[in-house]
């Protein structure tokens, strides 16, 4: 069930124009936020055939993406990560968290994730100043990729990022790299090889699962956290990656009539979180107040999330993100020169001591230059 509150009106379209001078062709989006002409890598935009060391792992990114989004897959994932029964945490610590997450799908950015969810929102600020429910909205679309970080689940990055898709019926032809569809198991089950598979004509987006990703996860922490955001901001949250829908116009027959008018924002807000990939930094000290006021707003002051991270293990974290946390440092300093192994032994001893009895998992990422093991639900 989605949250439902007056919206504005849509009275305004992203309008594009060409403005053609002596150097070079950009495109001006309405409000005079002006598109870089390449991606963060001198390419076109979502160019998935470049030649690249780049798109190379791009592709195999989707291969196993392709290959192992299936419709029980995808409701074992809802079910186990919708619980969001054990951490509380505010939305800004969570952007915080995303400092040293790089999404591997994507083609035009290699940023932080931080970097790109303020330049989304500082575009959309700046062309639509007074739809402050957009501005959060353009902070908060990829927050879900916080289970790519290891004090949360580190899942792999296939089962987090990249393009997302209805499970449960055909896999359409405009998503990209298809082709691996065929070795899903989905695709050669009659229960989900048709046009409709599990769904009916015109029953809904909200009823439609999707490759579990996190755009799913930020929807629901979102809408069980009892956000007052209007409908259209949980719809592109939700389905911001879902550009089989938004660009290709594909399982629009799976759409009902909120769907729609909530499709109109969400191609709105695909010209910003598209375009504003670009190597233009934003300070982020001057507009967090902003910000701030924004979460207070629309949010509580605290969320729930999901259960593989302890509270204590998040107040002792959060000041840096990534694997270079303060926890381990009084342990290695004692160390200084010893072998990578015994350094591995020490690291990963202090985890065990903090998340016992949780089992771990191995080759969860780095830390100084060793492998670490990071803590997992069993």
């Amino acid at each position: 069930m989605t949250i439902l509150i007056d919206q504005p009106p849509l009275e305004i379209e992203v309008n594009e124009k060409k403005v053609t001078n002596s150097e070079e062709m950009e495109l001006v989006l309405e409000g005079g936020f002006v598109v870089p002409n390449a991606n963060a890598f001198g390419h076109t935009f979502r160019d998935y055939n470049v030649e690249s060391d780049r798109q190379y792992g791009v592709e195999n990114f989707y291969k196993t993406n392709h290959i192992c989004q299936t419709y029980e897959f995808v409701k074992k994932m809802r079910e186990e990560y919708g619980k969001l029964d054990k951490v509380e945490m505010g939305i800004w610590e969570c952007c915080e968290l995303l400092n040293n997450i790089v999404d591997e799908s994507d083609p035009d950015l290699d940023e932080p994730q931080i970097e790109h969810l303020l330049q989304t929102a500082e575009a959309i600020r700046k062309d639509y100043p007074d739809e402050d429910w957009l501005h959060l909205t353009g902070l908060i679309h990829d927050l879900g990729k916080i289970l790519l970080h290891p004090i949360f689940s580190k899942l792999p990055q296939w089962a987090v990022v990249g393009d997302t898709f209805p499970v449960g019926c055909a896999f359409d032809e405009s998503i990209v790299h298809h082709k691996y569809f065929k070795e899903n198991p989905d695709f050669n089950n009659p229960k989900y090889n048709n046009k409709y598979g599990v769904y009916s004509e015109g029953c809904g987006l909200e009823k439609v699962l999707m490759s579990w990703g996190h755009d799913d996860y930020m929807y629901m922490v979102a809408k069980e956290n009892k956000t007052t955001l209007p409908s259209a901001a949980l719809f592109i949250i939700r389905f911001h990656s879902f550009y089989a829908l938004h660009r290709s116009g594909a399982y629009k027959y799976l759409m009902n009539e909120e769907d729609k008018e909530n499709l109109e924002w969400l191609k709105i807000f695909n010209k910003y979180d598209l375009y504003s990939k670009s190597r233009v930094r934003v300070d982020v000290e001057k507009v967090k107040p902003y910000y701030l006021s924004l979460i207070e707003k629309y949010f509580p002051a605290k969320l729930s999330w999901e259960k593989f991270i302890k509270s204590q293990q998040l107040r002792a974290l959060k000041e840096q993100a990534g694997l270079e946390f303060n926890l381990f440092q009084e342990s290695l300093n004692k160390i200084g020169s010893a072998t990578a192994s015994a350094r591995l032994e020490i690291a990963s001893s202090t985890i065990e001591d903090l998340s016992s009895p949780l089992p771990r998992e191995e080759n969860a990422g780095t830390f100084d230059g060793v492998a670490l093991r990071s803590w997992n639900a069993g």
